[in-house]
């Protein structure tokens, strides 16, 4: 394989006009220079097909299109067909690259080739003001599964991988349905699917994405986004990959998250062993089964874990008891918040 392969980047580009040239910018000041950017403009309504255009007149190394459907996937779906790069990677434009992020990418991926994936870091950012505390938690928890590329053990938690901050060689991508799935998330959808192919993902312990954060991103203001927690794509995976029906079900917390993934694991599965440390509710009937305490775990024969709670400190305490109880992560038990 040559030593500087071509990096295809494929973005989707949706009335981003006020941002493109920060973004543009930063692509063309990569160390890396051996890339192509794949731009669909997907309808937009402001000037961003121009802006486009200015670019495009200005380094052949950018290539735009317009999305012969609508919505986000098919954009990328478009301009997946143009790539002509081995690899490829995913960008945003309202967002901003660190000038070394292909740079980076590229190094870890060319140590490995193909069957792995490079994920690196992220950091939210605002126009002005401090980004929230719920996207400062998910930064530190998605550079977190960076550092210790534990991807595929919190996989159930949210989506592992940022939308745009992976490389992958472009047969490997074709080979997971690369962007043809018109699923939301796209980005859990994803990862999933290299879950599901057995890739291995290598994390990077460095920032390389600037993520920006506005009121009207689509993951702000889609309705295919509003319920973060995705038990339907969680779950229909779970049955898909680890769900091993000769061993017990046992979910745990009974809260309102509890609540919702039973009703939706109901279509899946009956024989269900709902437990939590509510005495209130230990003994009752909720939609059909009865709440038992934790530690009836115990008695039951190499069960399936599904943990649904999402405080910190709670999920400390029952990860000490899987550690007592001599349970493993992926092998016994999951996260799904």
């Amino acid at each position: 394989m040559e030593p500087r392969s071509l990096i295809s980047i494929i973005m989707a580009v949706k009335n981003t006009g006020p941002y493109l040239a920060e973004c543009l910018d930063s692509i063309l000041t990569q160390t890396y220079e051996n890339w192509e950017l794949i731009a669909v403009n997907d309808h937009s309504s402001d000037d961003s097909w121009e802006r486009l255009n200015d670019y495009a007149r200005q380094d052949k190394r950018i290539r735009i299109f317009q999305n012969t459907s609508q919505r986000l996937n098919p954009a990328l779906k478009e301009g997946y067909q143009h790539c002509r790069g081995t690899l490829i990677n995913r960008m945003d434009s309202d967002d901003i690259m660190p000038s070394d992020k292909l740079e980076a990418m590229f190094e870890v991926w060319t140590l490995h080739g193909k069957g792995v994936v490079v994920a690196g870091g992220v950091k939210h950012f605002v126009e002005k003001g401090a980004v929230g505390p719920g996207f400062q938690r998910y930064d530190q928890w998605l550079n977190q599964v960076a550092r210790t590329s534990t991807h595929y053990q919190q996989i159930y938690k949210e989506c592992v991988i940022p939308s745009h901050c992976w490389l992958i060689h472009k047969e490997d991508f074709s080979a997971v349905g690369a962007f043809d799935p018109d699923v939301y998330p796209e980005d859990y959808d994803l990862c999933f699917r290299f879950y599901q192919k057995g890739y291995k993902i290598i994390g990077i312990d460095k920032i390389l994405h600037f993520w920006r954060d506005r009121e009207d991103r689509i993951s702000r203001t889609w309705m295919e986004y509003k319920d973060n927690r995705y038990f339907d794509l969680k779950l229909k995976y779970f049955f898909e990959l680890d769900r091993d029906s000769s061993r017990p079900l046992v979910v745990w917390g009974a809260g309102r998250n509890g609540k919702d993934l039973i009703k939706v694991l109901k279509k899946y599965e009956k024989g269900i062993h709902w437990v939590c440390d509510n005495e209130r509710k230990i003994g009752k009937d909720i939609f059909g089964f009865q709440i038992h305490h934790f530690s009836s775990i115990k008695s039951l024969n190499r069960p399936q874990i599904i943990v649904v709670i999402s405080s910190p400190s709670v999920k400390s305490e029952i990860e000490s008891y899987f550690t007592k109880w001599g349970k493993n992560p992926v092998e016994d038990f999951w996260f799904f918040i």
